[in-house]
């Protein structure tokens, strides 16, 4: 499986023959560049490009095209060359820049064709040649970097900036440019009469599954298909290469009688593998009954403003205040309010019927990081870690009175974006309030638990790291799994003295990471630095904090998640009320959620008031046992 690199990302080489593919939305030209350990060239010659491809161990693609492929021998570089750069730069003739096309992607495969690792180029706009990835030896080794460094004045000020003088620069971009024929167009698609798309899942209108595709062709140079004597390119150029095809789409459902509704299919939405086509499916339930709710809310308003206004005509008119004309008018104009409820109530119900139905068939189908804890998924005993981290997480189920038994599962993207605050306070809702005190606080520190339990399911065994921090020990119970499997980082830190070291330890790490990120060497980074992900629960805040911890923690919740320190807090706000409008910023950056149903949750499209109910293990189940037993068994292995 090939890395999936972001900017600065770097990954070691298990090979020093490798094959470097480009895949562009239009066509560009392909450079390698030969530098020293600062990246700079020794001059024109140590740049490859069309106008002179080869350099000892590296040969640069010829013209300007949509896709290039060209192999480097590392074994065959100078020695004072430490960085090989693969340059990419938009012909004459061609688009303004890049930020008007569709993201680039760089692929490095061994000779063998095994993939190492990829990177899609993206955020670029103005600039017209791009520094895309270099491939670079430190301390005898070599690994390949994302880089993707812009340069809106062209070649010119990029081969500036690799240490040419400005008027070798510009002759040398002058040079490459006339060296290039006008573009080559991108391979010809024909127009079909009927849309066929590239899923398998015909579009609407279209009746019938799409045309079985042809495999991709053994040397894994791209997925096609022929139509007549033309050739369709279906490589999708971001997030799979043609070596590994996208997962088959689920087979379509048949098409149904006009007026029907077609039978729903787990996975019919647009992504290039299951979890994703599911993961796009449950926001499109979510959704359709949004704005299914939305109009028949909206149908129901408008009978009663309807009523209203017919009900004041038939007091205010003098011929109804005699006899029972009033009357008559007044019933005439409920009637018309209840055809016109019932009518909104029949589409609803109609909307409804089929989302009941797709959930039936999805929430079955729903990979573990998206399952509720009574899916069979969770009870498979032969089931191991996952190679990869997941594309989101489950926190829990969405639903609206007007089918409360509707549930939409509460998917958020992981890494998290922002910490969680579990509230364990009883003036946050009525249901909370209702409840015994000791009851909320512990139904609140199982629910995080069972969070924890499901970040370390479906991750790799060495890719999350929990921490704790009880300063009272009052959470002890709930913890008693996690800690029963030694699956946490460190024992649950108790006291000021380790809220102090828990906190010093990972703000260390936040700095650490940061600083490596702007030096643009996230790799050189301390060996006690644990680069896995890390989740700190905080349980009790803020008992055991002095006001350094509190800036600390705050710190953390600003900007541990975009380097991988996540919160998660397990506090009740009004005992930290001491600390007035200090805390405020903490609280907001956080997102609520509620040990017991609360509709504090609103969506993005109408804006409903949402009632979230948290997911957790059925009474009595042994599934976060089970599941804490395959993660240490799993991390015992990986040792």
């Amino acid at each position: 499986m090939a890395a999936e690199l972001v900017r600065g990302q770097n990954h070691a080489l298990s090979e020093h023959q490798v094959r470097i593919t480009v895949s562009a939305g239009t066509p560009v030209l392909a450079l390698a560049s030969l530098g020293d350990e600062q990246g700079a060239v020794t001059g024109p010659d140590g740049i490859a490009h069309p106008g002179a491809c080869a350099l000892p161990g590296v040969e640069a693609p010829e013209g300007s095209a949509s896709s290039h492929r060209f192999t480097v021998d590392l074994d065959a570089v100078a020695a004072e060359v430490h960085r090989v750069g693969v340059l990419l730069s938009l012909p004459p003739g061609g688009p303004a820049r890049f930020g008007a096309v569709a993201a680039s992607h760089i692929g490095v495969a061994g000779a063998d064709g095994t993939e190492l690792a990829e990177y899609t180029l993206t955020g670029l706009d103005a600039e017209t040649a791009v520094v895309a990835l270099e491939l670079y030896r430190r301390q005898g080794a070599w690994k390949v970097r994302a880089v993707g460094q812009g340069y809106a004045d062209g070649l010119a000020a990029l081969f500036a900036d690799h240490g040419l003088a400005a008027p070798a620069a510009a002759e040398l971009a002058a040079r490459v440019n006339a060296s290039v024929a006008a573009p080559v167009a991108a391979d010809p698609v024909p127009v079909a009469p009927d849309p066929v798309p590239v899923s398998g899942v015909p579009y609407p209108g279209t009746p019938g599954p799409a045309p079985a595709q042809t495999p991709p062709p053994a040397d894994g140079t791209g997925a096609a298909a022929t139509t007549g004597d033309a050739t369709i390119n279906y490589a999708h150029p971001r997030r799979r290469t043609t070596t590994q095809p996208p997962e088959p789409a689920p087979q379509a459902a048949p098409p149904q009688q006009p007026g029907e509704f077609p039978t729903p299919v787990a996975g019919d939405a647009s992504g290039w593998s299951m979890d994703e086509r599911l993961y796009n499916q449950v926001w499109g339930m979510f959704e359709d009954l949004a704005r299914a709710v939305a109009a028949y809310r909206s149908a129901v308003d408008f009978a009663d403003s309807r009523l209203d206004r017919e009900l004041d005509e038939a007091l205010s008119d003098p011929r109804h205040r005699i006899g029972g004309s009033g009357n008559a008018a007044r019933d005439t104009a409920r009637a018309r309010r209840d055809e016109l409820v019932a009518q909104a109530q029949a589409v609803l119900d109609r909307d409804l019927t089929q989302l009941v139905a797709e959930s039936e068939v999805v929430e079955p189908a729903l990979p573990a990081a998206y399952a509720r804890w009574d899916n069979p998924v969770w009870h498979d005993r032969s089931a191991g870690l996952p190679e990869e981290p997941p594309l989101a997480l489950r926190l829990g189920d969405l639903h609206l009175p007007e089918r409360p038994a509707l549930r939409i599962p509460m998917l958020v993207r992981v890494p998290l974006e922002r910490g969680l605050w579990i509230d364990n306070g009883r003036t946050g809702s009525e249901a909370a309030m209702a409840m015994d005190a000791d009851k909320l606080r512990r139904a609140a520190m199982d629910m995080a638990v069972a969070y924890a339990v499901r970040l370390l399911a479906v991750h790799p065994a060495d890719r999350y790291s929990v921490h704790v921090i009880d300063a009272a020990g009052a959470g002890s119970a709930s913890l008693t799994p996690l800690v029963r499997a030694g699956v946490l980082a460190g024992p649950p830190a108790a006291g000021a003295a380790g809220v102090t070291e828990t906190l010093a330890k990972l703000t260390r790490r936040v700095d650490l990471v940061q600083m490596a990120l702007r030096a643009g060497a996230p790799e050189d980074l301390p060996p006690d630095v644990d680069t896995a992900e890390q989740l700190l629960i905080v349980h009790d805040f803020p008992h055991g904090f002095d006001d350094r911890a509190v800036t600390q923690l705050r710190y953390l919740a600003d900007e541990g998640a975009a380097v991988g320190v996540h919160l998660l807090m397990v506090a009740d706000r009004d005992e930290a009320s001491a600390y007035g409008p200090l805390l405020d910023p903490l609280w907001r950056s956080l997102m609520r959620l509620s040990p017991v149903a609360d509709d504090h949750l609103a969506d993005p499209w109408v804006h409903h008031q949402w009632t979230f109910e948290p997911n957790l293990p059925p009474q009595g189940s042994r599934v976060i046992e089970e599941v804490l037993e395959r993660v240490a068994a799993a991390r015992r292995r990986g040792r």
